[in-house]
């Protein structure tokens, strides 16, 4: 399976915003020359993620973006879920064996291993090297590591 760079983004969003506990805002622009990543994609990838509840904002000179709930609360599965538009591995509706086909239930029992997986696993499980993290992007040094 394969995810889409707009999932990949918004993971580095969040991990980036989680390496630094201490609530501080990031600006956009930070994460984008982090990452080498186009501000304007990471902008319409943030907006995503303030809306769905993970992040939250603040406009203005000072402004940035932060988590809106701690790590733990969120899940990989889930913003996986949210920010992929669709599953299908491959397309069976069109299809003119898949009645009698066994692939599609085998990609379906694929599919929610790997999604079970994901779902084990919160933002804070991905950062328990937070100092480590941290410090690969010059971001200022954490409470917790």
């Amino acid at each position: 399976m394969r995810l889409t760079r707009y999932t990949d983004y918004a993971m580095r969003v969040l991990l980036y915003v989680g390496a630094r506990e201490d609530g501080r805002l990031t600006p956009i622009s930070e994460i984008s020359r982090a990452y080498g990543i186009s501000q304007n994609h990471l902008m319409k990838v943030v907006n995503d993620l303030v809306n769905a509840g993970y992040l939250e904002s603040v406009r203005g000179r000072f402004g940035g973006v932060r988590l809106a709930r701690p790590a733990t609360a969120i899940n990989v599965g889930a913003v996986v879920r949210h920010t992929e538009e669709g599953f299908d591995l491959v397309d069976c509706g069109g299809c003119i064996v898949a009645p009698a086909c066994g692939l599609t239930g085998a990609l379906a029992e694929a599919l929610a291993a790997f999604m079970q997986v994901l779902d084990g696993y919160s933002l804070d499980d991905l950062l328990k090297k937070r100092r480590d993290f941290a410090a690969l992007f010059g971001v200022p040094e954490t409470s917790e590591g």
